[in-house]
C-alpha cells in the first residue's frame, strides 16, 4: 500500500523548520515532535503527516462508530484529533456554551505522504499513487528556503480577554467547592478560556515561538483546512503497543525557579505536596477505573506514581498506568472507554462533566481533547490537549484555555494563580509573534 524509503539525515532545528514550511502547500499538516524529551514510551523522535488522500469529519453523535468503520476498513496512517465534546458520544451528555473556534468534533485524514523520524533516519512511506515524488519532495525539503512573509506588514496587535471574569471564576469555583463538600464530586477540572477576535496569525512563527519556550515532549502542529493548533502539551493521553495499553495523567503543578537550588527545593515540595499528590491519586485510580474495563483480568497496574517530571516553565506530578488488552479488542473501543481523559474531567467522571457543562462559559472543543495518530496495524499515540493555542482562520478567531483540578483543600487565589502560569506561554507566544 505505500512505498518506504529510509535515509540518514541530521535532526535540527533547521530541518524543522524546513519540513514545516514545505508542508504549508498541503490543506492536511501534522507535525508531531518530541523535542529530545527522554520518555519511557517514545517510539519516534518526530512525524509529519501531510496531504489527505480520503479522510473523516463528523460531529459528536455516534463519532466512535464512525471512526471505528474509518480506522478498520482503511487499515493505514490515521492521523487527526478527537475534541472533548465526543462525551456526548459516550455518556448522556451535551455541550452548549459558547463557541467562537468552531471546530468539528471529530477529524481524522489518511495522509499520501508520512515521514518518520529518529535521530539519524528518516524513514518516508508514500501511497503509491504519489511515490514518485518521494526524490523530489525530499531535495525541496532540503532546499526550502523561508520566504518573508508579506503578510506581516498587516498583523494587528493581539489583544488577548477572558472569557469568565476574575471575580465571576472565584464565584464559580466556590459553587464547584460546593459540589464538592456535598458529595457530588471528589475533584474537577475548571476551566477557563482567553481568546482574540479578527486575528491573522503566522502559523508557523506562533508554533515555533511557542515550542521554543517550553520545548514539551507532545508538541503538536496541526492544519486541518481553515482548523490550527499549536500544542506545547507535556502530557500523552493514552498509548498502544500491540497488546500494551498506557495512560500517563498530570495532575500536581508547581512553577520552575531561576536559582537551581531553589528549583530543587519546589521539586522536593511538589513531591511531598499532600494536595497535589491527593490530585494525582484521586485521577490515578480513576484511570485505573476506566482501564479495568476492557483490560485482561489482573494486567492493570501502576508502573509511576506522582513521579516529578521537569518541563521549561513548570515541575509536574506524571503517574505511569499500564495494562493488558487481548490483541483482538479494538482499538476505537479503548478510546471510547476511556475518553475524556480523567486528568481533564474528575471524579466521578459522569458527575464531574455535568458540572464543568453547567460551570464553564466556553466550549472546549479540541481543549482538553486529543491530538495523535493510528499506524496501519490498529496501535495509536494520543497527547491530551493542554497548554495549547487554537485557530479558526476563516473565523479569524484565536483562542486558548487553561484550568486546574478542584478538590476540597483547593483555595479558589491559588487555583487562579496557577492558570495564569500555566497560560503565560501561550500569551507569550502569541504577543511576541506579532
Amino acid at each position: 500500500m505505500r512505498n518506504h524509503k529510509t535515509l540518514s539525515i541530521s535532526f535540527t532545528e533547521a530541518l524543522k523548520k524546513k519540513l514545516l514550511g514545505w508542508a504549508q502547500q498541503f490543506g492536511e499538516v501534522i507535525w508531531l515532535d518530541s523535542n529530545q524529551y527522554q520518555q519511557n514510551h517514545s517510539s519516534f523522535q518526530a512525524i509529519l503527516a501531510v496531504d489527505a488522500f480520503t479522510a473523516i469529519k463528523t460531529d459528536s453523535y455516534g463519532a466512535f462508530k464512525k471512526l471505528e468503520e474509518y480506522q478498520s476498513t482503511t487499515k493505514d496512517w490515521l492521523f487527526g484529533y478527537l475534541t472533548y465534546d465526543l462525551k456526548n458520544d459516550t455518556e448522556q451528555l451535551k455541550s452548549q456554551n459558547f463557541d467562537g473556534l468552531q471546530f468539528p468534533d471529530l477529524y481524522f485524514f489518511q495522509p499520501k505522504k508520512v515521514f518518520l523520524f529518529s535521530d539519524t533516519e528518516v524513514e518516508i512511506q508514500y501511497l503509491h499513487m504519489v511515490d514518485d515524488e518521494m526524490e523530489s519532495d525530499w531535495q525541496e525539503i532540503l532546499n526550502f528556503k523561508e520566504h518573508q512573509d508579506r503578510t506581516n506588514a498587516q498583523l494587528s496587535t493581539i489583544k488577548i480577554r477572558l472569557r469568565t471574569s476574575k471575580d465571576s471564576y472565584f464565584e464559580k469555583v466556590h459553587k464547584m467547592l460546593h459540589h464538592i463538600e456535598r458529595g457530588d464530586i471528589y475533584e474537577a477540572n475548571f476551566c477557563q478560556e482567553y481568546f482574540s477576535e479578527n486575528v491573522h496569525l503566522n502559523p508557523i512563527k506562533t508554533f515555533f515561538h511557542l515550542n521554543d519556550i517550553s520545548k514539551p515532549p507532545f508538541a503538536t502542529f496541526l492544519k486541518m483546512q481553515q482548523y490550527y493548533a499549536f500544542s506545547a502539551s507535556p502530557e500523552r493521553y493514552i498509548k498502544r503497543t500491540g497488546t500494551k495499553v498506557i495512560s500517563q495523567p498530570i495532575k500536581g503543578t508547581a512553577k520552575r525557579l531561576a536559582n537551581s537550588q531553589e528549583d530543587k527545593k519546589m521539586v522536593d515540595a511538589l513531591r511531598k505536596n499532600p494536595k497535589e499528590r491527593s490530585e494525582n491519586i484521586m485521577i490515578t485510580d480513576l484511570v485505573r477505573n476506566d482501564l479495568s474495563r476492557f483490560a485482561l483480568k489482573g494486567s492493570v497496574e501502576v508502573e509511576e506514581l506522582c513521579k516529578v517530571y521537569t518541563f521549561e516553565q513548570v515541575h509536574q506530578l506524571i503517574s505511569t498506568i499500564r495494562c493488558e488488552v487481548d490483541e483482538n479488542f479494538s482499538s476505537v473501543d479503548i478510546l471510547k472507554n476511556t475518553f475524556p481523559m480523567g486528568s481533564m474531567t474528575g471524579a466521578p467522571k459522569v458527575s464531574a462533566m455535568k458540572i464543568i457543562e453547567e460551570l464553564e462559559d466556553t466550549k472546549r472543543g479540541l481543549y482538553s481533547g486529543a491530538i495523535g495518530y493510528f499506524t496501519p496495524h490498529g496501535d495509536f499515540d494520543f497527547n491530551v490537549i493542554i497548554r495549547s493555542i487554537l485557530y479558526n482562520k476563516e473565523n479569524q478567531y484565536v483562542s486558548y484555555s487553561v484550568g486546574g483540578a478542584i478538590t476540597a483543600n483547593s483555595i479558589p487565589e491559588d487555583e487562579y494563580e496557577e492558570c495564569l502560569l500555566k497560560a503565560k506561554a501561550m500569551r507569550e507566544a502569541l504577543e511576541q509573534t506579532h
